[in-house]
């Protein structure tokens, strides 16, 4: 209770501080397109105007706090866990300053103080508000009686969280179903290959059919991709995906499952509870988080406010202080021996809270890069995805998405090369749409990667570590199971569709 107060308080202060400096932006009076239209000038307009960072004008220096903090992510639980369990915070922290004060010094005040504002209004507080408010409604549900953790229930929970996932999100589906599948298999001694396919599927490949699945997706819907594109055009490469992670996962299951024995307590004790739902009302409040955040994406106002060249949206906003409302409504009406049957405790939001406070901040330059294309110093990326002609190269749009999706923000990544492609969604919808399937799978696929490719990665790991289950390292997860499992699917899905 004392760790979400405190965060809890920390996001309240921060919205309610920077109300005060909010000032409206005026709205034009035309129709709804014309609105919209407007509005995206403005911001383009203003962005042109702040005191913003060139990425042509960084080397890929700037880049070394980001790594690390990966490295620390990487090394530090392996060599010192006890350090590491008590101090990642101030980890982060250090990481983060090492970029703030010599981008203070070499960029000045003005700058450094948009890029923080810029990150942090528009990138950090809504992902750590939405992944709140899921970790919060998601911990008051508990499925009762005690499932097997056999491979055919294993392979049914993580089949169910993959359809799910599209439709409820990945941070939705994970945390709904990862504590049910942990309780399951708590008893196999064998049982980390579960939690890492649960990541692989449900955490990242299931929510490639709808924008409300991953956010690389809804990004793109609020550029103009139709909500229905990515369901008709990406439901053959994730089917595909889905079918040999799940037959691989089943094997392997089944391999280790075989070779330990439920013991007979736990087999009477499965027979004695019958399979229910309690916290019902969390389902409920479940659907508010995905209406609020559809909210942001359909609503379009045409009013924002501006905090030093920021602009925040008022849909924006509004979904935020929704699902901050919803996160309460959820904390107080649950019943408190709900959240102790499922050992719910807020050390997972609250590392991943500081570690991509850390990761939002130090990822600055990278990105930064990036947008610079062609002028910036990760140029030969963006050159690599056209061939001499001008023409797009898919399979290699499928790559540079995924790959730079694995270690930095999917959902910016995403952006960078949707505007590289172009950036006009009717003709990447139509013309193109290859390119932007290519993309789009990249950016969804590949979050499978690393424990940060995706949000609820890291969420899915912390709570399977506070729930007695020993998994791998960041690099342990990359070399022992993406590299051997996922990229050689990665090239099937390649060499079939682009």
């Amino acid at each position: 209770m004392k760790n979400f107060s405190h965060l809890f308080s920390l996001l309240i202060i921060a919205l309610l501080i920077l109300t005060p400096a909010l000032l409206p932006a005026e709205t034009p009076h035309h129709d709804e397109a014309v609105a919209t239209h407007a509005t995206e000038e403005h911001h383009d307009t203003d962005h042109h105007a702040a005191p913003h960072v060139d990425g042509g004008h960084l080397s890929i220096i700037w880049a070394i706090p980001f790594i690390g903090i990966l490295l620390s992510i990487a090394v530090f639980p392996l060599v010192s866990p006890h350090f590491w369990h008590h101090h990642f915070g101030k980890i982060a922290a250090f990481w983060a300053i090492l970029l703030i004060i010599p981008f203070l010094i070499v960029q000045g005040f003005s700058v450094t103080l948009y890029e923080l504002l810029h990150v942090g209004l528009l990138e950090y507080i809504p992902f750590i508000v939405l992944l709140l408010a899921l970790f919060t409604v998601s911990g008051g549900i508990r499925v009762t009686g005690r499932l097997q953790g056999s491979p055919l229930v294993n392979t049914g929970i993580i089949l169910l969280g993959t359809i799910l996932a599209s439709w409820m999100g990945t941070t939705g589906a994970a945390m709904l179903l990862i504590r049910p599948l942990i309780r399951a298999n708590k008893w196999r001694k064998k049982n980390v290959h579960v939690i890492v396919f649960f990541i692989f599927l449900v955490a990242n490949i299931g929510g490639s059919l709808t924008p409300l699945g991953d956010p690389p997706l809804f990004l793109g819907f609020l550029k103009g991709v139709d909500f229905f594109w990515t369901t008709t055009n990406m439901f053959i490469p994730m089917v595909v995906a889905v079918l040999i992670l799940l037959a691989l996962f089943f094997i392997i299951d089944s391999f280790f499952y075989n070779q330990e024995k439920m013991p007979e307590e736990l087999k009477m004790e499965a027979g004695d509870e019958k399979l229910g739902l309690e916290g019902k009302i969390n389902l409920l409040l479940l659907l508010g988080v995905i209406g609020s955040v559809l909210l942001s994406g359909f609503w379009r106002p045409g009013i924002s406010f501006t905090v030093y060249h920021v602009d925040v949206e008022l849909q924006n906003l509004t979904r935020d202080l929704l699902l901050l409302a919803l996160t309460v409504t959820s904390w107080k009406i649950t019943d408190m021996k709900v959240r102790t049957a499922n050992e719910y405790s807020w050390f997972p939001i609250v590392e991943v809270g500081k570690l991509f406070a850390g990761i939002f901040v130090t990822i600055i330059p990278a990105i930064a890069i990036l947008k610079a294309g062609t002028e910036g110093a990760l140029s030969a990326v963006i050159s690599s995805v056209s061939d001499g002609a001008g023409n797009p190269v898919n399979y290699m749009y499928f790559w540079a998405t995924g790959i730079l999706s694995s270690f930095l923000d999917n959902a910016p990544t995403y952006l960078v090369f949707f505007n590289t492609a172009g950036g006009d969604a009717i003709s990447l919808m139509t013309t193109y749409q290859n390119t932007l399937l290519a993309i789009s799978t990249g950016a969804v696929f590949m979050g499978a990667n690393t424990y940060i490719g995706n949000a609820p990665n890291f969420m899915v790991k912390s709570i399977s570590e506070e729930a007695g289950i020993n998994m791998p390292s960041f690099f342990g997860y990359i070399i022992k199971y993406s590299l051997p499992i996922l990229i050689p699917i990665f090239i099937i899905i390649s060499l079939i569709f682009f």
